[in-house]
């Protein structure tokens, strides 16, 4: 049974990667995804006009006014990926960008759903088991 011991051997290899490493990669990828978003909205330190332009043209989100959801939509995707990558306020800072993510994936681009699930997965994983150790939320007792 060689090849069993061998499959046992790589599991248990696996079962000691470090959860505080696999939150990490899972808050920082998402994370950078969105603050790449977010930048290409600005225009200097305002929304640009083609952001603007694509919330009103091509995004066209039912219920709120275009330049809000551009402002917001900037706003969200710089405050919340850096709150992510701190890991301060980590669970609340996921659960914002997986809100965006299905926003995105409902209204703008129905058919990413394998990138936006990839986005959503790794932001569940924060958002239902924390952040890890690498992170400043550890720092803060739980109770």
């Amino acid at each position: 049974m060689p090849a069993a011991d061998a499959i046992r051997q790589i599991i248990a290899g696996l079962d000691r990667i470090p959860y505080s490493l696999i939150a990490f990669g899972a808050r920082l990828f998402p994370a950078a995804i969105f603050w790449q978003s977010g930048q290409s909205k600005l225009d200097g330190w305002r929304v640009s006009d083609n952001a603007v332009f694509l919330f009103r043209e091509e995004y066209k989100l039912p219920l709120i006014d275009p330049v809000l959801a551009a402002h917001l939509a900037a706003l969200g995707e710089h405050l919340l990926p850096v709150l992510l990558v701190l890991g301060l306020a980590s669970r609340f800072s996921a659960l914002g960008l997986l809100g965006m993510t299905m926003v995105i994936q409902i209204f703008v681009y129905p058919d990413a759903w394998p990138t936006h699930g990839v986005w959503a997965i790794c932001l569940l994983i924060v958002a239902a088991r924390g952040p890890g150790k690498f992170a400043l939320d550890a720092l803060f007792p739980r109770g």
